[in-house]
């Protein structure tokens, strides 16, 4: 694994052509079942994310607390959320928050910054490709274990592992 005491989690739907997004918004129909999964498995975890994502979450705040990348010194009302400038920062938060782990979930820019230090990601793979401005980080395969993979009907539900 790694020197942390904290595991770091990517989670995204992607697209075959690896877009997650455009204009902030899903690109494709929305797939109730994953959604459901999706908060389920960050429902009591502190996340990660970039102000935007924040900022379009606000309504219903995932996570047990989030930790907000961004380059502003501003601080977040909500009493859950904590600042940070950098990756280092936030997985000094994340740490400092006794958390086993910790879910990155966007957008494009925080999983770029994030999969050096990546030790899982689960990833809704959402068949066909679309047009879309945010895209998840492509990696090496080879960096990688496809530990599961789960047919769903409207996705694929795979989880890798980083490889020893």
């Amino acid at each position: 694994m790694n020197d942390r005491s904290v595991e770091l989690v990517s989670v995204a739907a992607v697209a075959d052509n690896w877009v997650i997004g455009e204009d902030g918004e899903l690109p494709w129909p929305s797939i109730p079942a994953d959604r459901r999964q999706y908060r389920a498995r960050i429902a009591d975890d502190p996340v990660l994310l970039g102000r935007r994502t924040f900022e379009s979450m606000r309504d219903d705040l995932p996570g047990r607390v989030q930790i907000v990348l961004s380059r502003s010194k501003a601080a977040f009302e909500e009493p859950t959320a904590y600042r940070a400038g950098s990756v280092e920062e936030a997985i000094e938060i994340l740490e400092s928050l006794d958390a086993d782990r910790g879910y990155v979930i966007g957008g494009s820019v925080v999983y770029d910054l994030f999969q050096p230090h990546l030790d899982r990601m689960v990833l809704s793979r959402v068949p066909g490709e679309y047009e879309g401005d945010a895209h998840y980080p492509e990696f090496d395969e080879s960096e990688w274990t496809l530990e599961s993979e789960t047919e769903y009907d409207e996705y694929t539900l795979q989880e890798w592992v980083r490889a020893e």
